[in-house]
């Protein structure tokens, strides 16, 4: 179960929502993560009450079309498959919602099974003791 949050500057729910299928499509493409695993954070801050702040870390500029995406997944992925992820999500990214490669960042969380309760308060992915 990949959780997922992006985060985005303006107004465009449309583009926000865009996204979120975007970056769902690119884990089930590259991770076989199933259609129904599908958990998301969607904000779109509106600059004043809420923004976001960028820079041109590694010289990379970015500006006010920024999408942060942040996904929080049980470890056990290869490097390979990580950028695999990476290069899918910036491409559904750009082709379904019009964001530019540069401004698409990502970042990865890993944690283990115990990690994650779906609900009943339980941990799911973890063998009860026998």
């Amino acid at each position: 179960m990949p959780l997922v949050r992006i985060d985005t500057l303006g107004p465009d729910t449309a583009r926000l929502h865009t996204l979120g299928d975007a970056v769902h499509q690119a884990l089930m493409d590259t991770l076989g993560i199933p259609p129904e695993d599908r958990f998301q954070i969607l904000t779109a801050h509106d600059g004043k009450s809420s923004t976001l702040r960028h820079g041109a870390h590694l010289g990379i500029p970015h500006d006010d079309d920024i999408a942060l995406i942040a996904v929080t997944l049980r470890a056990g992925r290869t490097t390979e498959q990580k950028q695999n992820l990476y290069r899918r999500i910036t491409e559904l990214a750009g082709a379904l919602a019009g964001v530019e490669p540069r401004n698409v960042v990502i970042t990865l969380y890993e944690n283990t099974s115990p990690d994650w309760s779906f609900g009943h308060g339980e941990a799911q992915y973890v063998t009860p003791a026998v």
